[in-house]
Order: structure tokens, then C-alpha cells, then sequence
């Protein structure tokens, strides 16, 4: 039974912490791959669970890069990996399915936002390609160390951004509509939410259990580069001389408190049994009233939820049959069988 996407009334809230939600939980014994985990939300997630016992592999381009950002941190180790090759994902996948651990968390956390139209070697538009079909791929790729694990979770790190767009299944790539850096931001995150829903739907008899999230702003992560500042400015995101704005109750966090969402998802037991919902503010969020007009970042402090259209589950199998198709392979959610090409 699908489960619905109404707050649990967590007891958290938008100025909750990784600490505060990790609190009691024992993650020793655990293994996770946090994408993104060398910086930002992806190294405060990483510092957490480690923290909390478990073994972390980060997935990195620049591996040296990674390994100063990680460095002083206990349990993580940094292998390399591109998102936009699916050569590098398969290698990666590889190597962690050689050491027969099983996989029980995975953050798919890694993104770009607002990029200018740029394509991948297979002519993908960028947004699309790093933010959905990338980790796409890696899942499927680790699907037998997901099963494995009797118990996985598989977080997608998505944004409230998902309102500016839903996903274009006539033109994913931007061929034939005009590009707006924001529409295809919009378009991969409502992607991740519809991925978490079509892959909780299909891995559950495998004890595999997905979730999506809205972090929150969290100003200074990188993920801001290609947002002219003064935009930033007039959306209130951050002061004048730079300083990031802090008002969890508008979404703007530190990545403690950002974080804590992913966390939360990832461990909480008061998930257990459930899946495949859309969470903000370390709860499930409501299903949020439909947006008419255009919404730009300085909206953000006043919405909250998910748009309908990102939690369908038609459209959740469509965009499944959909990323089998681009990549050329077959995502096969039981226990045995490997991905095919």
C-alpha cells in the first residue's frame, strides 16, 4: 500500500540538526555511498554517519580534491566516479559489488543548478544527465548490494525547485522548447522525487526502501556558482557582503540543519515500513496547493510541499521507462538478476 504523503509530525522541525536527528541511532555495521559527500550537505551527511558508526565510500571526480575536503574524517574512503560517464558509474559499481558488502544507505546527493545548456558526449542536456540519469544508473548498478542489505534506504536529494518544472517527456533534452536553466533544474529534481517513488514501489519486496528531500537553502555549497549574486541578493538567500541569510522557517539553513532532512530519511525509525514520499523539514511534506504564474527564488520562503505532479505515480513509471530507455539498459529490481545493457 502506497504510503501517503501526509507529515508524521516528527517531533523535528526546519531548525533541526544531523545531531539532534541521529540521536540513540547505531549505525555500526552499516555501509553508505553519499554522491556529493566532499562537500556541503554531502560531507555534513557523511561526517554524520560516520559519526554514528558506519563505513562511507564518496564517489568523487577530483579524488585528491575529496580526500582534503574528507580529511580528519574516520570511516570514509574516496573511490573515483563521473556521473556523466557511464563507464566510470559501472567501474565504481564494480569495485563495490568485488567486496561483497552489502549497501544499506545510498544518498544520491551530487547536483548541478542553473547550468547553462551544455550536453554530455551522449548529447544529454547536463541538469538532466547529473542530477537524474546519473544516479539512475548508479542505483541500478548497485542494485544486488542495495537487496542484499535486508533493509536498504535509498535517499534522492531533490529541492522545493521542483516547481519549476515538471519533467517534459516529449523533450527531456531541451531539443525542440527553449532553455531556461531553471526549468531544466526544475525538471531534474522533480525527476529525483519521481524516482524515489517508482523505485520504492519496485524494490520493497527487496527490502529496499526510497525517499526524496528538500534540504532547505543552504548558501555557500557550490551549488549556487551558476546564480549571479545579486540574484541571491534579492531573493534574500544572502546578505550584500556575501554572508548567507539564516531563517530555517524560510528554508534558509546551515548544512547542519539542512542535512538533517537526508539524515532523517536515510535512519529515522519512525520510517520504517514506509516509502517512496517527498520530505522537507525532516517530516513527510504535504501534497502543496498548485502553482499558477511563474515562481522565482524569492518565492521559496513562502512555499512549501510537493506539486502533484511530481508524486504520480503514472508519470513515476513513465520517467522509469523513460531513463531505461536513454541509458540502453533494463533495471531489474529483483534479487538475482544483474542490470542489463
Amino acid at each position: 500500500m502506497p504510503t501517503p504523503q501526509t507529515p508524521l509530525r516528527s517531533g523535528f522541525g526546519a531548525a533541526s540538526t544531523t545531531s539532534e536527528v541521529i540521536a540513540g541511532i547505531d549505525l555500526s555495521g552499516r555501509t553508505a555511498i553519499v554522491t556529493g559527500g566532499y562537500s556541503g550537505l554531502g560531507r555534513q551527511t557523511v561526517r554524520t554517519f560516520t559519526a554514528a558508526g558506519a563505513q562511507v565510500v564518496v564517489p568523487a571526480r577530483d579524488v585528491p580534491r575529496a580526500e582534503a575536503r574528507l580529511a580528519g574524517i574516520d570511516g570514509v574512503q574516496v573511490w573515483p566516479m563521473d556521473l556523466l560517464d557511464p563507464a566510470s558509474i559501472d567501474a565504481f559499481a564494480d569495485r563495490f559489488l568485488a567486496t561483497g558488502l552489502p549497501l544499506h544507505l545510498l544518498v544520491n546527493s551530487a547536483g548541478i543548478m542553473a547550468a547553462p545548456l551544455t550536453r554530455d558526449a551522449r548529447g544529454f542536456e547536463s541538469q538532466f544527465a547529473t542530477n537524474h540519469l546519473g544516479h539512475f544508473l548508479l542505483t541500478a548498478r548497485l542494485w544486488l548490494a542495495l537487496a542484499a542489505a535486508d533493509g536498504a534506504r535509498v535517499v534522492q536529494v531533490s529541492s522545493l525547485g521542483h516547481r519549476y518544472s515538471p519533467v517534459l517527456f516529449d523533450d527531456p533534452g531541451f531539443e525542440r522548447h527553449p532553455y531556461d536553466p531553471w526549468a531544466g533544474y526544475g525538471q531534474s529534481k522533480t525527476a529525483n522525487i519521481l524516482f524515489a517513488l517508482a523505485l520504492d514501489e519496485r524494490g520493497q519486496a527487496s527490502g529496499v526502501r526510497a525517499f526524496s528531500c528538500h534540504p532547505g537553502s543552504i548558501a555557500g555549497t557550490g551549488l549556487e556558482k551558476h546564480v549571479p549574486p545579486e540574484m541571491l541578493v534579492a531573493a534574500g538567500v544572502i546578505n550584500a557582503d556575501g554572508t548567507p541569510v539564516l531563517d530555517p522557517a524560510r528554508g534558509l539553513k546551515t548544512p547542519e540543519q539542512g542535512a538533517a532532512t537526508l539524515v532523517w530519511a536515510a535512519t529515522s525509525p519512525a520510517l520504517a515500513g514506509l516509502g517512496g514520499v517527498y520530505c522537507e523539514n525532516c517530516d513527510i511534506a504535504p501534497v502543496a496547493p498548485r502553482l499558477t504564474g511563474e515562481t522565482t527564488m524569492a518565492d521559496g520562503g513562502r512555499l512549501s510541499g510537493v506539486q502533484a505532479y511530481a508524486v504520480d505515480p503514472d508519470a513515476a513509471d513513465r520517467l522509469w521507462s523513460l531513463s531505461e530507455q536513454l541509458l540502453g539498459i533494463t533495471f531489474s529490481t529483483n534479487r538475482t538478476n544483474r542490470t542489463n545493457r
